[in-house]
């Protein structure tokens, strides 16, 4: 049952089933179908029960940095492609477009290869596949890179996102991000910006960024983002060389004001293709499981571990992501060097549907730390 005088806020609402959520993380169902439903999505209400919203917004529940508003058509959407996809019926609900390859850093991680093309794709281009994947059903577009700030007419494609149809993000390592850009692309329609931080001290960052400086770029953007109105996310890959840091990336994010804190664990692709060894261990995944339980507690801030959520929900890479390359490639995900077309020559509805048809898309982990899979790269 809710507390009495806190909001609820419905994820789905049907006469005959509903499910409510309150803004202390605190979720009902009703109706009587409940029964029959709630095994059917108990891995998707998994992700919302007992975990902490970031807040309340007039009439709208925050819940996260990679949600839409709840309630609102966007989250509709969302909410009628998790059904679909029970029904075998995927689309790629989070669309990733490296706008460029223009970055003025060298982080030893990068996911994209060292082409030296410094390629980008046209403010139409990118329009374009906006359109196309929201019209396939997509309700998160990330805009990605190199570095996306040095992408002149970056606003300009953010305001082309429908935010009736999807929350438009971006991410950024904070270079260039000064207060003038932050409220250009608030003004613009910016739901959120994730600040990608590979170490909460400044010497570290600097050296897996490779560039002096960009420690103190990422703090300026989150204090900028936060005053033009955004909602921030601190979004670190996890690995080896930071995951002892994780109660200090915690303090980071309440002492900048940063509404949540978001962890992926590192790939074996890119510029860290060659380090398949260099990933996390068991040890460290404990280390990972129980700050997330300790966090859980603290509540300070809202804490996302997607390596837990693919515990639940398996690898979305050719099920429920798309990725877009600088080149117009149509990759499974940002993480998964393997092109199924392009965008200049085939709709991207025809390049998803060849994804679908291959088997290996329904993964419970990352195929990129799949032996078996990787020798098809």
């Amino acid at each position: 049952m809710f507390a009495e005088g806190i909001a609820t806020y419905p994820l789905y609402k049907r006469p005959w089933f509903s499910v409510w959520l309150d803004a202390n993380g605190r979720m009902s169902m009703k109706g009587i179908l409940a029964p029959i439903v709630k095994p059917f999505t108990s891995d998707l209400l998994d992700l919302f029960e007992n975990s902490i919203p970031i807040g309340e917004n007039g009439e709208e529940l925050l819940f996260s940095t990679w949600v839409p508003p709840i309630p609102g058509k966007a989250f509709d959407r969302l909410v009628k492609s998790q059904f679909n996809a029970r029904l075998g019926k995927n689309i790629p609900d989070q669309v990733t477009i490296s706008i460029t390859e223009e970055c003025p850093n060298r982080c030893i991680h990068c996911a994209l290869p060292d082409t030296d093309n410094r390629d980008s794709l046209s403010p139409d281009e990118v329009k374009e596949i906006i359109d196309q994947v929201t019209g396939m059903g997509t309700t998160m577009i990330i805009f990605d890179g190199g570095e996306p700030m040095v992408y002149p007419e970056l606003a300009e494609v953010v305001s082309h996102v429908d935010p009736d149809k999807a929350i438009a993000t971006v991410f950024t390592s904070g270079t260039g991000l000064t207060r003038e850009l932050a409220e250009s692309l608030r003004s613009a329609g910016m739901f959120a910006v994730n600040v990608s931080l590979d170490s909460p001290y400044q010497e570290e960052h600097d050296r897996m960024r490779g560039r002096s400086g960009v420690f103190d770029d990422a703090l300026a953007a989150i204090k900028n983002s936060l005053a033009a109105g955004m909602l921030v996310n601190i979004y670190v890959v996890l690995s080896p060389m930071n995951v002892n840091d994780l109660r200090e990336f915690y303090s980071l994010a309440v002492e900048t004001g940063a509404h949540e804190l978001s962890f992926y664990e590192i790939v074996p692709t890119g510029r860290w293709i060659d380090h398949e060894s260099d990933v996390l261990s068991n040890s460290d995944r404990e280390t990972l499981d129980s700050f997330v339980k300790w966090a859980a507690d603290d509540r300070r801030v809202r804490v996302f571990s997607i390596p837990h959520a693919m515990k639940t929900t398996g690898c979305f890479a050719g099920r429920r992501w798309l990725h877009i390359t600088p080149q117009g490639d149509v990759l499974p995900c940002a993480c998964i060097p393997i092109p199924y077309g392009n965008i200049r020559e085939e709709r991207i509805r025809t390049i998803w549907k060849r994804i679908r048809k291959d088997s290996a898309y329904n993964a419970k982990s990352c195929l990129m730390r799949d032996p078996e899979f990787r020798r098809r790269l």
